[in-house]
């Protein structure tokens, strides 16, 4: 981004601080008016012709782009690559468990690898964990894609579950859709009439 006297252009189109039309004129007159107001000359359109310079407080633009660059990375989640290991005969109970928390890594945006991990004669039966993993690929289907399918390394089968990000979407459409039906389903509490009890207390 060229300011001031780094504009080294026959004509330019200027605006004004609060973005008044100023015309059509040579760098050094638009550079005059920018100094008169303690501001700079920034070329901000140089694709057209004439090219659009504006005064402004350079300095001050500069911040604020890099104050919202920051904002913008701060919100920006980077996916990672987060790991779940399985046994070939894990109880149902921890199987949900492992499966919520594959679920909460795809819905967040990072990849889960799964892990199926044979000890001993579980080797013999390598079967039993390809079930497991097929049962994850169906259980995952609704937020996730396959991005490795099951690879074999010694003791170790693992493969790698990416999100889907348009499925997510939809789930989580259809989730707020959900929740704002029950809520408009639950009857408010209605006022309770006073006894005659109480009323004749109260005289």
């Amino acid at each position: 981004m060229r300011i001031n006297e780094r504009i080294r252009i026959a004509q330019i189109r200027v605006i004004a601080e609060d973005g008044a039309q100023l015309g059509i004129m040579v760098p050094a007159d638009a550079i005059k008016l920018a100094k008169e107001q303690g501001l700079d000359l920034v070329e901000v359109a140089p694709q057209v012709s004439p090219p659009v310079c504006r005064i402004m407080d350079f300095n001050k633009y500069r911040y604020e782009e890099q104050r919202r660059e920051r904002e913008a990375k701060k919100k920006h989640h980077v996916g990672k690559l987060k790991e779940v290991k399985f046994k070939p005969h894990i109880e149902e109970h921890d199987y949900q468990v492992k499966l919520t928390m594959l679920k909460r890594f795809l819905m967040r945006g990072d990849q889960a690898k799964v892990t199926m991990v044979y000890r001993g004669r579980e080797m013999t039966h390598t079967e039993v964990g390809r079930k497991i993993l097929d049962r994850l690929v169906e259980d995952l289907k609704v937020v996730s894609k396959v991005e490795r399918t099951p690879v074999q390394d010694g003791r170790f089968l693992t493969m790698v579950f990416g999100p889907d990000r348009e499925k997510i979407k939809r789930l989580t459409r259809e989730e707020a859709r959900q929740q704002r039906t029950v809520a408009k389903s639950v009857p408010t509490a209605q006022p309770q009439p006073r006894s005659e009890n109480a009323n004749a207390q109260n005289s």
